[in-house]
């Protein structure tokens, strides 16, 4: 299998945002969950999507994983490799978009590299090397408070210079507008003076379409998935895609079994979602605090779905306020607050599984890396899109057979995103 375009993502859900966007235009593409087993068979595609869990592990520990994926990519064809990143540039001071990036651009010689968290589709737009969410700030809109990196700046010239080795350049939106060839030159001379990332700027679909025909041109590239929707269409302009493009029927095949939701994300969206989800079909809140004293809340759970799911889906949510998150964090620290709400949810979800679940959404970036590890799900076909960012996926070489998922990162999706997630799973 020769595949034109890889890319490694730093979580499971961003990876399914960027597969979704690579084959509405037009690429076929598979989603893998790590770098896979040699004995597993992948279909003839156009693009992969490695699925890491990097965002928020130590920074060295960040780019010897993203440095392996990099390697099976390129010995399988991939000329360019997007490291895909969060459209909220989600990070610390420590990394790890800058260490990455770097270490990235080393492998493949040096060379500057463009960097872009825009997405005007989700609102994402960068101007200024200033990130804007839905025209705030992004400092100033409700996303700032993630609950691992918290985003208080919104000037990415700035968050990437405190994580990188070398100075971090700008092409602004002026350059931009004026076409491949300027970008081209811009970047060439920042490369020139040493600098290996440079924040492009981008506000329109047609910014994008020019960076990725930019960037196509060079080895790595570093952006959300509007990045990955200017590299598709350079990709499908310059004649090198063979098929009429990607098809997303054989995706969402019926599997039968039962349904269930597993929410961890304690985004404004997801908390929002559950309270519509809550009028139709029945939701578990758990208790985040007896979740971190022992495994009672997690048995109480598992019991209280067996007694439901029968009769129809069943949330189960250890999504909290943002002021119980900040305490939890306060009295037993950041990580380990993080990690043990994760393998709890992932414990939940592995035996919804274990009782028939077949059809499963599952929000939050960190919950769903923690389920499909849980679940030791190889990799993923791309189906349809249920919201933007969100594909519906059909496992490939899976264990348990056959399983429709939809894993969405805390703030995607509209207030009936449940409902109409698992309205395109029958």
């Amino acid at each position: 299998m020769a595949i034109l375009l890889g890319s490694i993502a730093d979580d499971y859900t961003g990876a399914s945002d960027l597969a979704n966007t690579l084959t509405k235009n037009g690429l076929r593409t598979v989603q893998t969950v790590g770098i896979p087993d040699p004995a597993l068979a992948l279909p003839d595609v156009d693009a992969v999507v490695v699925s890491l869990k990097i965002r928020s592990v130590p920074a060295s520990d960040a780019v010897a994983a993203a440095a392996s994926a990099d390697r099976w990519l390129r010995q399988r064809g991939a000329g360019h490799v997007l490291y895909k990143i969060c459209s909220t540039f989600d990070s610390t001071d420590a990394g790890n978009i800058g260490p990455v990036t770097e270490a990235l651009s080393d492998a493949a010689g040096g060379g500057g590299v463009l960097v872009t968290p825009a997405f005007p589709e989700t609102g994402r737009t960068v101007y200024l090397g200033h990130l804007f969410v839905g025209g705030q700030p992004l400092n100033e809109s409700p996303l700032k408070d993630h609950p691992l990196n918290p985003m208080h700046d919104a000037n990415l010239v700035r968050v990437l210079t405190r994580q990188s080795r070398n100075a971090v350049g700008l092409i602004d939106l002026t350059t931009i507008t004026a076409g491949p060839g300027a970008v081209k030159a811009r970047l060439d001379a920042l490369r020139t003076a040493g600098i290996t990332a440079v924040i492009a700027d981008a506000i329109f679909e047609r910014d994008l379409e020019t960076l990725g025909e930019v960037a196509l041109e060079t080895p790595v590239s570093t952006g959300a998935s509007g990045l990955g929707l200017g590299l598709a269409r350079a990709l499908v302009r310059s004649g090198r895609i063979s098929s009429d493009g990607a098809t997303t029927a054989d995706a969402i095949r019926p599997v039968g079994g039962l349904s269930a939701i597993v929410a961890g994300s304690c985004s404004k969206a997801t908390l929002h979602q559950l309270d519509i989800a809550e009028r139709s079909m029945p939701v578990l809140r758990l208790d985040p605090e007896r979740l971190l004293a022992g495994p009672d809340e997690i048995a109480a759970a598992i019991s209280w779905a067996g007694d439901r799911i029968s009769a129809g889906p069943v949330v189960i949510a250890a999504s909290a306020a943002p002021e119980t998150v900040s305490r939890l964090q306060s009295l037993h620290g950041r990580e380990a607050s993080g990690h043990a709400i994760e393998t709890a949810t992932s414990i939940i979800t592995a035996e919804l599984v274990e009782r028939g679940v077949r059809r499963l959404v599952v929000a939050g970036g960190e919950t769903s890396g923690a389920a499909v590890d849980r679940l030791a799900i190889p990799a993923f076909l791309i189906g349809p899109e249920i919201a933007p960012g969100v594909p519906v996926l059909r496992t490939v070489g899976n264990a348990q057979g056959d399983m429709l998922l939809a894993l969405k990162s805390g703030n995607f999706g509209g207030e009936d995103f449940f409902t109409s997630a698992l309205a395109m799973m029958h």
